[in-house]
């Protein structure tokens, strides 16, 4: 941002300020009708009575989640956005816990919760192990799905569900209590059956989307890291290199180079190239 634009950005921020506090002055002359505004009381974490989360510093949480009590996230792990973890706990005394393992990846507007008991009156914790998809708008409730398994979109998992190494429940799919997938099968529907058994490339597949997910999330990390004058500079650069064209320029001989703000780092994308964010 240049030195016009940050002047009239600050002539922008006084006005505003100004009009915020004129209403709130309005408002107390109203009397009666006296309007206090209310600030975000959204946290990403938050704790519930002496039950923090915990969340590997190498693990990307994003802005909109929620991170609520007794949650453990490993690293690499990704909680997107919307997402909700939550226990649950009625006294301080309850045993309520969510665990995420590394590399795992949590889809955006998924709900991950813990079931309260079962017949025989045990809390039933959810664990999500290692390199582990869930797809968006999944619902997770009192069950374990162990490393490397695959959970579709819109698909929802009750209390007691158990998913297998390798196990992939289909989009959509409803899995009832008590339920045990095993390794290598597809199972889908509602209430979900095996469908039939997972093909070689398919294995590969979940391994892969879980990896993809992990970079794709040092990427939105860097974003989400960014202060508000670097991402209005790089709009400006973007700006600038959107009006290029690289066949003029080799008529003229110009070289232009892509400038290091818009460069992803290589550890964020390993193995592939250098390109615009």
């Amino acid at each position: 941002m240049g030195t016009l634009g940050k002047a009239i950005y600050t002539v922008g921020f006084w006005i505003r300020e100004t009009g915020q506090a004129m209403d709130r002055l309005g408002c107390r002359l109203q009397g009666n009708y006296y309007f206090q505004e209310q600030l975000s009381r959204h946290r990403t974490l938050m704790n519930i009575f002496d039950k923090v989360p915990s969340v590997d510093k190498d693990a990307f949480l994003a802005p909109s989640a929620s991170i609520i009590g007794d949650v453990e996230v490993g690293p690499r792990s990704s909680i997107w956005y919307g997402c909700v973890l939550r226990v649950l706990i009625h006294s301080p005394g309850d045993v309520n816990s969510i665990r995420v393992g590394s590399g795992t990846n949590i889809q955006d507007n998924s709900l991950v919760h813990v079931a309260k008991s079962n017949l025989a009156g045990k809390v039933l914790p959810t664990i999500i192990g290692d390199s582990v998809t869930i797809g968006h708008s999944a619902v997770l409730h009192g069950c374990t799905v162990e490393d490397e398994a695959f959970v579709g979109m819109g698909a929802t998992l009750l209390d007691g569900v158990v998913v297998e190494k390798n196990g992939m429940v289909a989009a959509g799919a409803l899995v009832k209590q008590n339920t045990r997938i095993p390794s290598g099968e597809v199972w889908g529907g509602n209430p979900a059956k095996f469908l039939r058994k997972l093909t070689e490339e398919e294995i590969a597949f979940i391994s892969q989307s879980a990896l993809n997910y992990t970079n794709l999330a040092q990427v939105h990390a860097a974003e989400n890291a960014k202060t508000f004058d670097e991402i209005e500079f790089e709009k400006v650069l973007r700006k600038k290199f959107a009006r290029r064209d690289e066949e003029y320029d080799s008529m003229l001989g110009v070289v232009r180079e892509v400038p290091p703000q818009l460069i992803l780092p290589d550890n964020i994308l390993p193995g592939k190239s250098p390109k615009l964010a």
